[in-house]
């Protein structure tokens, strides 16, 4: 029986498509399309069994398509301005559904993120000019820039919304924006309270979003100790508990006081007169007029028995 020779690998031959494929990707990551297309009718030419060229093309295709787009790098020409909220929804679930899983599949998902952050970018600018419409409210710029963590410029986006600050949707997304970028300063906890007053719900959700651990913890720690099932006899309607959470840190911290003075006023509901009799009896006490802050606490229990309960904790 004849001896079997081993097989010798040529290793240019072997390495080729290889070679091929990281020049392509290398064309990609420096969004140089033209190059990248190139290269890659190279190498389904000469490896049309390429597990990867389909993905490929899609991400040259993108890069193509985002060029004819622009006037200048990074800024969208007439041509790539958004006409509708319907056209940004439209490009912002092609990016999120159809690109970002290709571009994760071709370039890991760290790769991924950083190669994809330029065209969420442009999405963004190329929506600027689009009002904001509650009907419509994700299809906006502001939460494209709070995505990519563009504290500044998403703060800048949404001071441009008229009488942003009594709406739910942009308010929520200033206190985010405020609160990452300063963490819980004066910037942050009147519009925290403003929040919690117009949309409870969504500060709820804005504290799960945040990851800051103080307001975190402070919200944990409402929840436990703040008693919501016996609200005052005087509501006509029980407002949901998370409104009472700016009150209820002035009985945890008085030193909360001046920023929370800084609350614009809004619907004047119980929530939000209880925290400004806490504040005015706070500044009674400071002022040695302890009687007269005394005499205020009836309303106090008046406006929720939990919220002077709290309060006497600490007295």
């Amino acid at each position: 029986m004849p001896a079997v020779m081993p097989v010798q690998l040529d290793i240019f031959d072997d390495s080729r498509d290889v070679m091929l494929r990281n020049d392509v990707l290398q064309a990609l990551q420096q969004r140089n399309a033209a190059k990248a297309r190139t290269v890659w009718q190279r190498l389904v030419q000469e490896y049309p069994q390429e597990r990867l060229a389909a993905d490929l093309l899609t991400l040259i295709e993108l890069l193509e398509g985002q060029a004819s787009l622009t006037s200048a790098p990074g800024e969208p020409g007439e041509a790539g301005r958004l006409a509708d909220h319907a056209a940004l929804r439209q490009a912002r679930l092609h990016l999120a559904q159809t690109m970002a899983p290709v571009a994760h599949k071709v370039f890991g998902p760290a790769q991924a993120q950083r190669w994809m952050r330029p065209l969420w970018q442009n999405l963004a600018q190329r929506a600027d000019h689009l009002p904001f419409c509650a009907e419509h409210e994700e299809e906006h710029a502001a939460p494209l820039l709070l995505s990519l963590q563009d504290w500044p410029g998403a703060a800048q986006v949404i001071e441009r919304i008229p009488s942003w600050r009594r709406i739910p949707a942009p308010l929520a997304w200033m206190a985010h924006a405020k609160l990452q970028q300063f963490g819980l300063q004066a910037a942050s906890w009147p519009l925290l309270a403003e929040l919690a007053w117009l949309a409870p719900k969504r500060l709820d959700a804005l504290v799960d979003q945040a990851g800051n651990p103080i307001l975190q913890r402070l919200k944990e720690a409402f929840e436990l100790e703040f008693d919501d099932d016996a609200p005052a006899p005087s509501t006509s309607s029980a407002p949901p508990t998370s409104a009472w959470f700016p009150a209820w840190v002035l009985t945890r911290d008085s030193s909360l006081a001046r920023e929370l003075t800084l609350a614009q006023p809004g619907q004047h509901s119980a929530p939000e007169q209880a925290m400004r009799l806490l504040l005015e009896m706070l500044g009674l006490e400071r002022q040695g007029r302890q009687r007269e802050a005394v005499a205020k606490r009836q309303h106090l229990g008046e406006l929720h028995p939990s919220l002077l309960k709290c309060f006497l904790k600490v007295r």
